[in-house]
């Protein structure tokens, strides 16, 4: 059966119910809410929509920017995909150290975007976005701005927070909405 692209307005508007059906959707299923196999039209397409990329799963995933309930950090995740206000993970670490009082911890990062910032955080260093400082057996990543790094640093020490602290796990609703999250897009 060969089936026809969608007329602009027709894209749009199949668009918009994908998302409020899903929420999140690959290219894969973009793709197929517009019967067609142009990643180009795509692309086009979700842009007449404003569309946001993922900053986690190599920003393969997408949404409208009316549907994430970001959180005060700018974060929203949805059945394990992370959005940021912030835009990429490039963009969105810097902002979340910046704003920590006593800077953070790789460790911290992880368990706060639930995705590994290892290559991140150090291109983030190279290109001086951000700043390291060695604490007991870690790095504490702070902000690139020297004063604002000092203040971070020092509150850090006076606070004796561990800098090699165990994440804590997340918190029980959390814990119950991916789950439910999933379980409804499994189909069980």
């Amino acid at each position: 059966m060969i089936t026809t692209a969608r007329s602009p307005d027709d894209a749009r508007r199949a668009l918009t119910r994908l998302f409020q059906r899903r929420r999140v959707a690959d290219l894969k299923a973009v793709l197929a809410a517009l019967r067609s196999s142009s990643p180009m039209t795509a692309f086009r397409r979700l842009s007449e929509l404003g569309y946001l990329s993922s900053y986690s799963h190599m920003g393969r995933y997408y949404t409208l920017p009316d549907i994430p309930q970001f959180d005060a950090d700018g974060l929203w995740l949805h059945v394990g995909v992370g959005f940021s206000r912030h835009g990429t993970l490039k963009d969105t670490v810097p902002v979340l150290v910046d704003r920590a009082e006593g800077g953070l911890v790789q460790s911290e990062l992880r368990t706060r975007l639930q995705v590994r910032v290892h290559n991140t955080l150090l291109d983030l260093v190279r290109a001086q976005r951000l700043v390291r400082e060695r604490l007991a057996d870690a790095y504490l990543y702070v902000s690139a701005d020297p004063r604002r790094a000092s203040a971070q640093v020092a509150r850090r020490r006076e606070s004796g927070a561990a800098v090699a602290a165990a994440p804590a796990p997340p918190p029980p609703p959390l814990v119950i909405e991916i789950l439910r999250e999933v379980i409804h897009a499994a189909g069980i």
